[in-house]
């Protein structure tokens, strides 16, 4: 199925004011409440508006995105993350602390699933769903070939509803990869959370191997 249409102006791909889900913009007023140094609102995608390399991750952290404002930035699950992209020559370095700290990304764009967010790190089935128009966007506006790398199975089921693609023909797996439209290849990787590395079911070869795929597949035939 081909994608929408590109759209011009950032709103299509994102909105800063957008309080669509009740819920997450409840919670987002009360961490507001409890922290009102932190960013608490919906977090932009992040790096090369015309990267063909698009990473989505699951949503904001409470101690990261959510706080900085960028995603992956403040906790531990952009330290491997950037770490990863500078190896690989997305970045210009090879950590991400805060929004003003300098960080570029060339070639590549990351965004979020749910750019709210969600309660214990969990939004529902609907908030991923209403978030998806924004993900659509984004991936309309991406080059072809262009690959899209996903952090964790809700990150992929979410680019498979954004290209309506079933996920019975296109099952999530660490360095799984997809063919899913004309020129767009999808490669899974398992979230780069604390959890996942510090019981080592994600290493940093396990994440490395991920974004020497994407680096393959961007690579003219």
């Amino acid at each position: 199925m081909r994608l929408p249409r590109r759209v011009n102006g950032a709103r299509a791909t994102f909105d800063s004011r957008c309080r669509a889900c009740p819920r997450l913009a409840k919670f987002l007023g009360e961490v507001r409440t409890r922290h009102p140094d932190y960013h608490a609102a919906p977090v932009a995608p992040f790096g090369d508006p015309n990267a063909a390399l698009l990473v989505v991750g699951l949503a904001p952290g409470m101690h990261g995105a959510n706080a900085t404002g960028r995603p992956f930035t403040g906790d531990h699950a952009g330290i491997l993350l950037y770490e990863t992209l500078f190896k690989a020559g997305f970045s210009n370095q090879a950590e991400g602390s805060h929004a003003d700290d300098g960080l570029q990304l060339t070639g590549c764009r990351i965004t979020n699933a749910v750019k709210c967010l969600p309660p214990a790190n969990k939004p529902t089935t609907a908030e991923i769903a209403t978030c998806n128009r924004f993900l659509v966007a984004e991936l309309a506006r991406l080059p072809r070939p262009g690959v899209i790398v996903a952090l964790g199975r809700i990150a992929h089921n979410a680019v498979l509803k954004a290209f309506a693609k079933p996920q019975t023909r296109h099952t999530f797996g660490h360095a799984a990869v997809h063919v899913i439209d004309d020129g767009v290849t999808l490669i899974d990787s398992y979230h780069c959370s604390r959890y996942n590395t510090q019981t080592r079911r994600l290493t940093p070869a396990m994440f490395e191997r991920v974004f020497d795929l994407a680096a393959q597949h961007l690579e003219p035939v």
